[in-house]
């Protein structure tokens, strides 16, 4: 009895079969002696993972702290508020945008007996919440413009002199209506929560802008 005559189609097949798990294996025994390679390399030190290195996370710069209150020669029981007319003020416009911010908080605190000698942009970076920015001599002054809106910070700067600004940010609010103002001149100011000594704080720059009122 004759043996079949082989099934050239069935013979290619199987010899494309036998090729292609060649190359699988192939590919397989690559990959493992690369991965072995690496591993060794991590291990002795000629190169470090990607997933050992620390994750750096940034973290935000907390804000300055408040200043407290300091204590005034002959007010025992506490700071008193300053007169309107002894509040030298600067009002500028610490937001993005076109409206009148500085004009318009100039007029109300002029008109309540401040002395605003300057007004206009602010030339530094804009801010979101409002702030009353003054040096060390400022306190009680700082303390007395701030009384007269719902939120603003109070910044300690280097300056000199008792002159203090105010920056009209973002997040704006206008000055409270005066009825609402909780200052009484026999009457010792109280002091923010969570202040600090001022002689505890580091002040920051002072920001000088040119631009003259107007």
């Amino acid at each position: 009895m004759t043996s079949p005559a082989p099934d050239p189609v069935r013979e290619t097949r199987r010899k494309r079969e036998h090729e292609r798990q060649a190359v699988v294996f192939g590919v397989i025994i690559v990959f493992m002696l690369v991965a072995g390679l690496a591993a060794v390399a991590m291990y002795t030190g000629a190169f470090s993972s990607p997933f050992s290195r620390p994750i750096y996370t940034p973290v935000a710069e907390a804000p300055q702290p408040e200043p407290c209150l300091p204590q005034v020669k002959g007010q025992p029981d506490g700071a008193l508020p300053v007169p309107y007319s002894n509040v030298k003020v600067r009002v500028y416009n610490a937001a993005d945008g076109s409206e009148p911010l500085a004009g318009a908080n100039a007029d109300a605190l002029s008109e309540r007996g401040f002395d605003v000698v300057a007004s206009g942009d602010w030339q530094a970076e804009k801010i979101q919440q409002s702030e009353v920015r003054f040096g060390s001599k400022g306190i009680t002054r700082a303390y007395t413009l701030a009384a007269q809106y719902p939120d603003v910070r109070l910044v300690l700067d280097d300056r000199k002199g008792n002159t203090v600004d105010l920056l009209v940010g973002e997040q704006y609010s206008p000055p409270l209506s005066q009825d609402r103002v909780l200052l009484s001149a026999d009457t010792p100011m109280e002091d923010v929560e969570g202040c600090v000594p001022a002689d505890e704080i580091t002040p920051i720059p002072q920001v000088v802008v040119t631009k003259k009122k107007g």
